[in-house]
Order: C-alpha cells, then sequence, then structure tokens
C-alpha cells in the first residue's frame, strides 16, 4: 500500500470510528458489534504503526498517551467556573425564585432544571475543532492541566463532530463554528461500572473504592495517563461557554449534542416553581436508578442573556442554584465517645462509629455536642444510633433506637479531668471547659511534631490546619488524620477542591511507615527521632517492640530507666492501645526496619569531632546509622572509632587517653565505601 492510499484509507476508518463513538455515546445506539468496532481500530492502529507520519492528535488510537505527564500545569480560566448556591428545601428554592424573578422584572422565570452529577468538573478547550487542552475547576480562576488523562475518556471527542446539513438548518449557529471553544462538563465514573470495579478489586485481595466521584477525580489527577485509562470513566457536557449566537440553555445543550457531546436525558425545561419542585422530586425517586451518581438537580435561567444581566453575587452566579436532596439519614452502632478540647477550652463529645456510608462518605465520627444533647437523646455506648449528615460536612447522631438495646449498653460519663487536667461546668452553660488551657496546645504540638519530617513526614499538613481540624473536632490524635475524607478537608477555611483532594492523598500516601518514624510520632516521652532509630534497629517489628519486657528494653544501646520507664508506661497505657490498634485497622501499616546501606559497620560505636569537608556532621551521622552503626556524643570505653576533622574538641584528648581508635576524614570515607 502507498502512503497516499495508507492516507486515504485512515482518514475513512478515523471517520468510521468517531461516527460509532457519537452512535453509542450521545445517541445510545450501536450498529455493529464492540468486535467489528474493535477490529476497525485495530486496522487503523496497524497503519499508522505503518505510516507513523501520518498519525495526528486526535486519531482514536491516541487516547492514551505513551508518556507520563512531570506535572500538572496551572491553567487561568478565560472564564471562572464559579461555585453554586445551594438550597436544600422548597421554600428555600421558592425563595430563590422569588427573588430572581424581581430582580429580572418577570412574573415567571423559564429555567433549565438538570440533575447534578457527583463527578469533577472540567473545561475542555478545542482549537481548530481538536481538544488541546483539558483543565479542572481547581479555585475557580486557575484549574490543572489534565489533558493527558482526560484524552483516555471515551466519550470525549478529541475532535468536533462535524454537523449533518439537517442539524445546521435547525440550528443556524453551527454555519460557522469559531476556531476555538470552550466546554464544561462533568467527569464521572457510571454506577455499575464502578461497582464492577470494586467487586473485582475485593476478590483480588485489594483495597475498595469508597464511591465513583473519589475514582474519578483520583483517575483524572494521575500523572500516568495509562492508569486513567484503566478506569471506565465517562464525560457528560452541561454548558457551552463559547458564544456562537446561541439565546438559551437549551440551544447550548442541542449545539453539544450536534458537535459530538454526550448530554443528560433527564434534563427539562421547566415554567413555574412547581414543575421544578416536580422535576427535583422526580429525579431524586429515581436517584438509585440512574446510571450516575446524582445528589440533586442544578438549575438556571433559560435565557442566556438574562442570565449574563443577573450577575454574580460573591462567588456565585445569580441564576444558578443547585437544589440538594434532603440529608441521609442511616443507623450504625455507637461503640465509644471521645472528648476534644477547643481553643477556648470548650470540651466537646464525638461519638465513635462503627463506619457507615451516608451522604457519599464513610462516616466513623459524629457530633454529640454536649453533655445535654446526650441526656436529651438518653445514647449510651453500644446504642443503635440515627446518624444525619445534612449540607453541612460533619454528621451528627440524631436519635436513638432504644428498642434494639441488649442489655449490656453503658452510660456515658463526663469525663472529670482530661491529660490530668480537671473538667468543670460553668453556670448557665451547657459546655464542659478544661481547665487547662495548654491542653489543646499540647495536642496541636504533639500531633504537628508527629506529621513533621523525623516523624510521618506529611506534606502540606502545617499547624495551621492541624489546628482547624482540632478545633472543629474532627480529630482528637494524629492517627484520626487516617480516618478523614476528602469531604473534611472541604470544610476547613482556605480549602478548595484541589486542595482539599492533595492533602487527603498525600495522607493516605503515607499509610505504610517506617518503623522508626512510626516511634518518633507517637511522641513517647525521652524518646526523640535518634532513640527511635535505635529501638527500630534493636527489635525490628513495631510487635516486638510492644511486647518488649523491661529487660529487653535495658539491652538497647543507650537505654536507661528513665527512657525504658516512658516506653513501658506508654506501650502499657491502654487508650495508646486503642489508637494504635485502630490505625493498623483501617488499613495503615508499619513497616520493619531495613538499613538501607546493608550491615557493614553493625556493633561498631562511633564518635565525631571536628568539622570534615566532604560531609556534614548530620550527613556522617546518617551515613553510619544507614549501616547499622551508632552514634554517641561522647567518648566512653564502649567507643570504638572516633572520626577527627578539623578543629577537634575535648573528644580528641579523651579518645587519646582511652585509647580508641582515631579515624581521619579518609579513613573514615574508605570504612563507608565512598572511596
Amino acid at each position: 500500500m502507498t502512503k497516499a492510499q495508507a492516507a486515504k484509507r485512515i482518514e475513512a476508518l478515523r471517520h468510521e470510528v468517531n461516527h460509532h463513538r457519537y452512535l453509542y455515546h450521545v445517541l445510545d445506539r450501536q450498529e455493529i458489534s464492540d468486535t467489528v468496532l474493535d477490529a476497525l481500530k485495530h486496522e487503523l492502529f496497524l497503519l499508522e504503526q505503518q505510516f507513523p507520519e501520518l498519525v495526528t492528535n486526535d486519531s482514536p488510537t491516541q487516547r492514551v498517551g505513551g508518556e507520563a505527564a512531570e506535572a500538572f500545569q496551572k491553567v487561568p480560566h478565560e472564564r471562572p467556573m464559579l461555585s453554586m448556591e445551594d438550597v436544600f428545601t422548597p421554600d428555600e428554592f421558592n425563595d430563590w425564585y422569588r427573588k430572581l424573578a424581581v430582580r429580572a422584572r418577570q412574573e415567571k422565570l423559564e429555567v433549565y432544571c438538570m440533575v447534578k452529577l457527583d463527578g469533577l468538573a472540567v473545561s475542555l478547550t478545542y482549537t481548530g475543532r481538536v481538544l488541546t487542552m483539558a483543565a479542572t475547576r481547581g479555585d475557580g480562576k486557575v484549574g490543572e492541566d489534565v489533558t493527558h488523562t482526560v484524552r483516555t475518556i471515551e466519550s470525549v471527542p478529541l475532535r468536533l463532530r462535524e454537523p449533518t446539513v439537517a442539524e445546521r438548518k435547525v440550528l443556524p449557529f453551527l454555519k460557522s463554528v469559531p476556531h476555538k471553544i470552550e466546554v464544561r462538563g462533568e467527569v464521572y465514573m457510571p454506577v455499575k461500572a464502578f461497582e464492577a470495579m470494586n467487586r473485582a478489586r475485593e476478590k483480588a485481595g485489594e483495597k475498595t473504592f469508597a464511591n465513583p466521584r473519589n475514582v474519578a477525580a483520583g483517575s483524572i489527577r494521575q500523572i500516568n495517563p495509562k492508569m486513567a485509562a484503566e478506569r471506565p470513566l465517562a464525560f457528560i457536557a452541561w454548558d457551552l461557554v463559547t458564544d456562537l449566537g446561541q439565546a438559551t440553555h437549551v440551544q447550548d445543550m442541542e449545539i453539544l449534542k450536534a458537535l459530538g457531546f454526550v448530554v443528560s436525558r433527564e434534563d427539562m425545561v421547566a415554567r413555574s416553581p412547581r414543575e421544578v419542585e416536580s422535576f427535583w422530586k422526580r429525579t431524586q425517586a429515581r436517584r438509585s436508578k440512574l446510571p450516575f451518581w446524582v445528589d440533586g438537580t442544578v438549575v438556571r435561567v433559560n435565557d442566556n442573556a438574562l442570565s449574563d444581566r443577573l450577575g454574580v453575587i460573591g462567588k456565585t452566579p445569580r441564576g444558578l442554584v443547585a437544589w440538594k436532596f434532603p440529608a441521609e439519614e442511616v443507623t450504625t452502632r455507637l461503640v465509644g465517645v471521645s472528648w476534644t478540647i477547643g481553643r477556648t477550652g470548650v470540651v466537646t463529645p464525638v461519638a465513635e462509629l462503627t463506619p457507615v456510608w451516608v451522604g457519599g462518605t464513610t462516616v466513623q465520627h459524629a457530633t454529640l455536642h454536649n453533655m445535654d444533647e446526650i441526656d436529651r437523646l438518653g445514647a449510651r455506648i453500644g446504642d443503635t444510633v440515627i446518624v444525619k449528615k445534612a449540607g453541612d460536612i460533619i454528621p451528627k447522631v440524631v436519635q436513638v433506637l432504644p428498642d434494639l438495646r441488649t442489655g449490656k449498653e453503658k452510660r456515658i460519663q463526663p469525663p472529670k479531668e482530661i491529660d490530668g487536667a480537671p473538667v468543670y461546668r460553668k453556670e448557665g452553660e451547657v459546655a464542659l471547659y478544661c481547665s487547662d488551657v495548654q491542653s489543646f496546645d499540647r495536642r496541636l504540638r504533639a500531633i504537628s511534631y508527629a506529621v513533621g519530617k523525623d516523624g510521618i513526614d506529611i506534606d502540606g499538613l502545617g499547624p495551621k490546619t492541624v489546628e482547624q481540624l482540632l478545633d472543629g473536632g474532627l480529630i482528637a490524635h494524629v492517627w484520626d488524620l487516617y480516618t478523614l475524607t476528602k469531604d473534611d478537608f472541604l470544610s476547613l477555611e482556605g480549602f478548595a477542591e484541589v486542595s482539599a483532594r492533595k492533602l487527603f492523598d498525600e495522607i493516605q500516601r503515607h499509610e505504610t511507615i517506617e518503623l522508626e518514624k512510626f516511634v518518633t510520632a507517637l511522641g513517647i516521652q525521652h524518646v526523640g527521632s535518634e532513640t527511635a532509630r535505635d529501638l527500630a534497629s534493636h527489635f525490628g517489628t513495631l510487635e516486638a517492640l510492644m511486647e518488649a519486657s523491661k529487660d529487653d528494653l535495658l539491652a538497647v544501646e543507650g537505654g536507661g530507666e528513665v527512657m525504658v520507664g516512658a516506653l513501658m508506661g506508654f506501650f502499657g497505657d491502654h487508650q495508646n492501645q486503642i489508637q494504635i490498634a485502630a490505625f493498623l485497622k483501617q488499613g495503615g501499616r508499619v513497616t520493619k526496619f531495613v538499613r538501607a546501606g546493608g550491615n557493614t559497620l553493625e556493633g561498631k560505636n562511633f564518635v565525631l569531632t571536628g568539622t570534615l569537608d566532604s560531609l556534614s556532621r548530620d550527613e556522617a551521622k546518617k551515613a553510619i546509622l544507614a549501616q547499622g552503626g551508632r552514634v554517641a556524643g561522647s567518648v566512653s570505653a564502649k567507643t570504638g572509632f572516633v572520626v577527627v576533622g578539623a578543629d577537634p574538641g575535648s573528644k580528641l584528648k579523651n579518645a587519646q587517653q582511652l585509647g580508641v581508635r582515631l579515624l581521619n576524614e579518609w579513613e573514615f570515607l574508605v570504612m563507608l565505601g565512598r572511596v
């Protein structure tokens, strides 16, 4: 086959594959079988392999790129991707509709009703009809470039479809499509595909995903597009940003469909609040039967010019509202109560629950507000309770089901003290207070230290965020971080979709922790990072350390009575045991101690004095530890070597008096295997 013949065949194959993609994804029709379509794609792939110079970016074979992106580039939105005002009841919606009608000086408004998909909003830019950019919402003004992963989604056109003559007659706006077009929509994972994927993961012994939205968001933000291509993602368009002369949102959707995009078949135009409420109720009743997850409906003014004139208030357009479905309520067991201390000293009871799925997230904690609320509910530990998650993020216990009691339930008693400080109630107030105002600060410092460089090393989790989490009652201990969802971070000031996802992912990446870092993070008195490494090196595993006897601990190099007492007290404390067990039960893992540099210096004790040319004091110390050696701060009879640099101190004289072997820098580097 000549190059010219190949070019002609390739063009015909591309047209045919794109035609069947449009039939399947947009019109929900199928003229040929999947195997026939696969055969067409395979022939196209082979021809492009034979004539690589004929490959174009918009070819159906190029959905999955071979190279991973190095980083996510920032993308400024030419038109902000604004958030929506939320309403939850018919009264709230009617109030929004009435105010809008008054402002628009119209008795009745024509509005466009859409299902509100629970996915990831993205913006697609087409230049010369070819997809050139896909970006996340980000903070509304600046998103992230995710073109490499969005290209893998079959329902996203790589090239805009050429409308038929009949379509151009009905939609005259299509006669001259601009060089650059922006489309917005939602990336989501179909319910059936999500359920099938989780079944397969469970069968393979892998951790299942929490919900389709998390999978969609996580997949799109993969560095490697092949990872995203393995997930059965889909895309629905819900807005045409570019002005082609269309007057209504109905026309927006008709144009999008003609250009090759999937649009929702559930949408409708309403001309009164009653019709909108009917749509809202119908969608709510059908939500379990829909092919995608929805959490409400979106209502927008159908007249585009009027929508623009209504403008924006704060960060939300006036002509657009999200009417969310009522709060979900579920039952679960109250297995315990923890007490958190806020910045003002207020002590708040937090229900510890058997994990339960509610409102799109797995919930393990819920607020109980105060002791008066506990008494009003009649709540006891062991009760079956109803948990409600409303439009706000933090769930709450709203009812107890006493008929389900077994007789083993225990009354909830307020704490008499926390961290050794008395707890009291002010006259005339329902809140409890901790008399030690430093208690909050102690927890803040302890958690901040635990997640720092010497400990778990969670990037982006600074004291300010820890303070917000503590103050909101979302965490009480460092291991509570692993029970948080992305939505928990979205409830904090300063967090948007991208930043919340980033920190959530960062915490999940640290579910596996090196033993020495884990011991450091425990914050045991008299046990710093160096001692933690000695303990890790000596015992090898967390289980061995926790089960160690006093004599076992005293056998650790440098382990004195004070340190051993602190360790025995810490690991013997029931609450500390519960915290560690909870971390391990929810997927946390503490690795065995492994020396990166082998054991070439095992059993050898070093002291460093003076300044080395090739290594800093800290680098020299780490090099010794990495190969199994030990480093002490002073010379003793147990010292094997003293490394002597420029301008040594009194340690040199002590070593000479004790007859300890001295190493110059060259000899030290030879021992390390660096020369």
